[in-house]
């Protein structure tokens, strides 16, 4: 099964972003509007996540988020990986935020 993917600067502003890594990644930067389910959560989180519109699904650097995106995909949702990851949305200029007080960084 292909997954599809697009770029960082692609997502749209009001997408379902999905962010799949762990909590000392996600305390470091993440999207401000960003949802986190670390990817070791995800089967037993499911419901949480809308079955009526695109998610986008977000890691680091994009393999996470792939495996994430297929999973969904599979299930019947509609899933989009984040191609290269929080990296590349830090690399875009997308705005970030984190929760430790310092400026915002991919971790």
């Amino acid at each position: 099964m292909t997954v599809p993917e697009t770029e960082a600067s692609a997502v749209p502003a009001d997408a379902y972003l999905l962010d799949v890594r762990e909590q000392d990644e996600w305390l470091a930067g993440h999207a401000p509007d960003a949802v986190h389910i670390p990817m070791t959560q995800i089967q037993g989180r499911v419901e949480e996540i809308p079955a009526d519109r695109t998610v986008y699904v977000v890691c680091r650097v994009g393999g996470r988020s792939l495996q994430v995106a297929a999973w969904l995909n599979q299930l019947g949702r509609d899933a989009v990986n984040v191609g290269g990851g929080m990296q590349s949305w830090e690399a875009a200029r997308r705005p970030m935020v984190s929760e430790t007080g310092q400026e915002p960084f991919v971790a």
